[in-house]
């Protein structure tokens, strides 16, 4: 319950294209989710490349096989015809050679002079997010290992002179330079109590007592709208239908929407992110009934079902905290970015 609030806060009532924008359908539970990750994004893009680095460049591939930071050993391995064993198990089966002197402080391994740290294993822990275990610990070592190894075999057969590898190498500090520079420029104002009060308010005020559950195919010409009722009518699977002729970005899933509400009467700007004219169109729908015509809007034609309506639930402002703040953060995240931007954009010469 509660969904048309939960897909007002995030602007994603609807999953289908309005005026050339596509937003994604989400129940109320998914939105929470999704929240974080878009308010973490700016923060953790900052941290992907020395975090993952220590999982992503392990997993490696060779033939048919493959490595990944999240496996873990067993007592037990299986092969099956088209897999070989993956180059961590390799380093795993092979005793340890002993050099007659301790590790390096801070080394969990040396290989042929370079040092294995500590700290790797333990980014690549933080980033595989799995519990921190012995086992899992093993495995990062060991796939740190077979990965020295292959880089120390690249560079023996002058693979960093390779137009490929230099190419690579430049795109990843371009990426580590313009990362370090944002966290570094980027100004974030920060999120009040009363700026999460005030975003709480005004979502509640932009329902309407009611609201709806519907689905909708969108197609680019009334002619193919106008066909898809007289199938509709002819009792064709509007689901079916939507799969078929739907440009919507929820046609794979049937045209389904998320649950919507709007304040009535209706005023442009103020209906969720759906065109006046098929919000209207949906407010006068009966229950189970189609579109009788395609509806007209931004350039796109509509065709509305109507599936359940009831009584508009709201949260109370304790449960919607936690997410109002993060998509506040966000937007803050996003503002202070566009700043910077216009900021480099003013003092540059652009040729288009």
């Amino acid at each position: 319950m509660k969904e048309a609030f939960f897909g007002a806060v995030l602007g994603l009532a609807s999953s289908f294209t309005f005026a050339g924008a596509t937003a994604t359908n989400l129940s109320a539970s998914d939105a929470s989710a999704a929240s974080a990750t878009s308010a973490t994004g700016a923060t953790s893009a900052t941290s992907a490349t020395s975090a993952m680095s220590a999982t992503s460049a392990m997993s490696t591939t060779s033939g048919t096989s493959t490595t990944s930071g999240t496996s873990t050993t067993s007592g037990t391995s299986t092969t099956s015809p088209t897999s070989t064993t993956s180059p961590a198990s390799l380093v795993s089966a092979v005793p340890a050679q002993t050099l007659g002197s301790e590790l390096p402080i801070g080394a969990v391994a040396v290989v042929n002079g370079v040092q294995i740290k500590q700290a790797q294993i333990d980014a690549a822990i933080v980033a595989s997010r799995l519990p921190d275990t012995p086992e899992l610990r093993a495995t990062l070592k060991n796939q740190l290992i077979a990965r020295a190894l292959f880089v120390q075999a690249a560079q023996a057969a002058h693979y960093d002179g390779h137009t490929d590898v230099q190419a690579a190498v430049e795109q990843a500090k371009e990426l580590a330079m313009t990362q370090a520079y944002l966290r570094d420029n980027i100004k974030l104002e920060p999120v009040t109590e009363a700026d999460v009060k005030a975003q709480f308010d005004r979502i509640v005020a932009s329902l309407g007592d009611t609201e709806f559950k519907a689905n909708v195919i969108v197609t680019n010409d009334a002619d193919t709208a106008q066909k898809v009722i007289d199938l509709l009518n002819k009792n064709g699977d509007f689901a079916q239908l939507a799969k078929q002729y739907s440009v919507a970005a929820d046609a794979a899933q049937g045209g389904t929407l998320n649950w919507v509400s709007f304040k009535t009467p209706l005023e442009e700007g103020k209906t969720q992110n759906w065109p006046l004219p098929v919000a209207d169109a949906l407010l006068k729908l009966p229950i189970g009934s189609v579109s009788s015509v395609p509806i007209s809007a931004a350039g796109k034609f509509y065709v509305l079902k109507l599936d359940q309506k009831r009584p508009t639930e709201i949260p109370d402002y304790a449960t919607a905290k936690t997410l109002l703040e993060r998509q506040l953060q966000q937007a803050a995240i996003q503002k202070a970015t566009a700043d910077v931007v216009i900021g480099l954009i003013k003092s540059a010469q652009i040729q288009q």
